[in-house]
This record gives structure tokens, C-alpha cells and sequence, in this order.
């Protein structure tokens, strides 16, 4: 059985911010996987990037064996969780896995480029991570939902997805 929803897609895409409202509508837990890893190391993630991306992508995975040990909660992942296979294979064990997918134009008009460490050089590499991500989005995903409406609706699928999966 199913028992967590896993939330990815592109930086900005809105994963933490829906990902918390579906939580608080369902009762269930939230785990933000980048909140989780700069709790557990104590350290943010532009100074876990200091010592370059595979670094970052290590830590990341052992934060996804962690997550992967709990039950009945919504967690809401990195960007780039999806680059390494094993943090899929983690997260979807015991878990649904749902592709926010927001249009990069929607992207570039919500975010502060500058606050995200892979996208310090603007649009250029918003596009090029969406190059680079998009096909591993859609192959990884259970579900996929389209984030380019009002966020009630967006969440109202969400919660159709979890009641189809007899998570709730």
C-alpha cells in the first residue's frame, strides 16, 4: 500500500508550497526534503553546493533512505532529486510519485533566480535544467499535474490522486 506522496518537479515549480497546503488539508505530516537535509546537517544547501554537486546529490540520498523509513506524510523534494535513480526508487517504494509540472515561463515570472543555488546564471540555466530534467520528470512519475492554474485546483487534484491511491 501507498502511504506517502512524493512531490517533484523543476525548481519553483511549486512543490513545497502546494505540497504544504495538501498536507494541511489531509491532516497529514510534511517533509520538505531540503529542509530536512539542512536540519540534519546543519548546514544550507549553498554550502553543501560549496563542495560541488555530487556532494550535494550524496547527502540528498541519504536524506531519501531516511524519508523512505516513514509512513503517512506528503514530502516535497529538490529539483533535482530525479537524477539519481535510487532516490526515485526510495521515495516510490512505499510512496506516489507526482510530477508538478509548471510551465518555465511561469517559473521565471514566481521565482528570485538568485536564491536558488543551480540557477545563479538566470534563464539560461532554468532552461537548460528543464532540458535536462523534463523527460526524467514524466518517466519517474505515477501522475502527472499541470501547475498553471490557481493553486485550489491544483491541490484538488492532488487529493483526487491520494483518494485514488486510497491514501486518505
Amino acid at each position: 500500500m501507498k502511504n506517502k506522496l512524493v512531490i517533484i518537479g523543476m525548481p519553483g515549480s511549486g512543490k513545497t508550497t502546494i505540497g504544504k497546503l495538501v498536507a494541511e488539508k489531509t491532516g497529514k505530516s510534511f517533509i520538505d526534503l531540503d529542509e530536512f537535509i539542512v536540519e540534519w546537517t546543519k548546514k544550507t544547501i549553498p554550502q553543501l553546493f560549496e563542495k560541488g554537486e555530487d556532494h550535494f546529490r550524496e547527502i540528498e540520498t541519504r536524506a531519501c533512505m531516511e524519508i523512505a523509513k516513514r509512513k503517512d506524510l506528503i514530502v516535497s523534494t529538490g529539483g533535482g532529486v530525479i537524477k539519481k535513480p535510487i532516490n526515485i526508487e526510495l521515495l516510490g517504494d512505499n510512496g506516489v510519485i507526482v510530477f508538478l509540472d509548471r510551465p518555465v515561463d511561469l517559473i521565471m515570472a514566481d521565482i528570485i533566480v538568485q536564491s536558488r543555488p543551480l540557477l545563479k546564471e538566470g534563464k539560461e540555466k532554468l532552461l537548460a535544467l528543464y532540458e535536462e530534467r523534463y523527460e526524467l520528470y514524466k518517466k519517474y512519475a505515477d501522475e502527472i499535474i499541470a501547475n498553471d492554474r490557481i493553486i485550489e485546483e491544483v491541490c484538488t487534484d492532488i487529493i483526487g490522486i491520494m483518494n485514488k491511491y486510497e491514501m486518505i
